[in-house]
């Protein structure tokens, strides 16, 4: 279970896109359908895009996570990790911020997921 759980959060870590896109507003998307509490994984890659706004590409599916609350530097460092013990990502866990820090990562903020809207008309 701790090997699954270590192995989840090292494939977790999420770096996203490149540091020009951090002034960038947030891209408008269009509900796809109803909202869900929960993804599966692997999550093939997700842009953080401002400090509350997450998009996840999962397959051909794009789910936006609005989080109930701002975190603290995701925004800036658009980077963040979480650990899991199932295979999904959902509404109730947590993600933690990365900092970077003279070339290594400390944990930032911790902050709550919210449900993730299908979305469409947001690229990669």
């Amino acid at each position: 279970m701790i090997a699954r759980l270590s192995l989840a959060m090292s494939a977790a870590m999420m770096l996203a896109g490149p540091i020009a896109a951090r002034d960038k507003p947030v891209p408008v998307a269009v509900p796809d359908g109803a909202a869900v509490d929960c993804i599966s994984m692997p999550i093939g890659e997700s842009r953080v895009r401002d400090d509350r706004t997450i998009d996840f590409f999962v397959g051909r599916k794009v789910y936006r996570n609005v989080l109930p609350q701002s975190c603290p530097g995701l925004g800036f460092e658009q980077a963040f990790t979480y650990a899991t013990s199932i295979s999904r990502l959902c509404s109730l866990d947590i993600i933690t911020v990365l900092q970077r820090t003279g070339g290594q990562f400390m944990r930032g903020a911790s902050c709550g997921l919210g449900t993730f809207q299908p979305v469409k008309g947001v690229k990669r």
